[in-house]
């Protein structure tokens, strides 16, 4: 039953990677109407919230565009920065929508945040925990437990990144269509290109899930 849970989510992730790109590769090459470039959406949505302390930086490569609340940037990638495409504008949008939220304390923004540094522990010590744990399982069960127990945090902290993410594309499209940015049918691309982006963020949840039921079943069955 395992093995077939995993081949579903491998088969899932595949068709959403490629679903996202072919999307995303479309409206990408789809001009903005209203002509305004990754930057200029930035700044617009940042100054309509009344957002004056957060900087927006061009970053190197392609899909890097993140919003940094620790230094309260919005990171864009070079084609969202300057690109005028309506894929431009919906990331540019999503990015500030993260910005939106750290301004106006969203709990979810919060919650995540105050995960990452036990996170940051974790990751260090889980790989090598779960890997002894399993070759020292018949002496030495508890040491996959606490690696278990470490895999659990980075599959909360996937469930947690949910309600951010589809939030802050909530945001993103909201003020799209209220500034005027978007046309009526390039609004529904803007939805399309954020709905499978978000769809990335579901699977990946999924599988840490899946993932981490493997590693119960293995220390639950060590009697066995």
């Amino acid at each position: 039953m395992y093995i077939i849970l995993m081949l579903a989510i491998m088969v899932a992730s595949w068709a959403v990677g490629a679903r996202f790109k072919s999307r995303f590769a479309k409206y990408a090459a789809t001009p903005l109407a209203s002509g305004l470039s990754g930057l200029e959406i930035a700044q617009k949505m940042l100054r309509d919230h009344d957002i004056h302390d957060v900087k927006i930086i061009s970053t190197e490569g392609q899909l890097t565009d993140h919003y940094n609340p620790t230094n309260k940037t919005v990171n864009l990638s070079h084609d969202v920065y300057y690109g005028r495409s309506v894929a431009a504008a919906a990331v540019s949008a999503h990015e500030v929508g993260h910005a939106v939220q750290h301004a106006r304390a969203y709990s979810w923004l919060q919650f995540r945040s105050s995960m990452v540094p036990a996170l940051s522990v974790a990751s260090k010590f889980m790989p090598w925990l779960l890997l002894g744990g399993i070759l020292t399982l018949q002496v030495f069960p508890q040491l996959l437990l606490i690696g278990i127990v470490l895999f659990a945090l980075t599959t909360i902290f996937s469930f947690v990144t949910l309600p951010v993410e589809f939030d802050a594309s909530r945001r993103a499209l909201v003020w799209l269509n209220n500034a005027n940015v978007t046309s009526s049918q390039q609004h529904t691309q803007a939805k399309d290109a954020l709905h499978w982006a978000a769809m990335t963020y579901v699977i990946a949840a999924l599988s840490s899930l899946a993932t981490l039921l493997y590693y119960v079943m293995i220390y639950m069955g060590r009697r066995d």
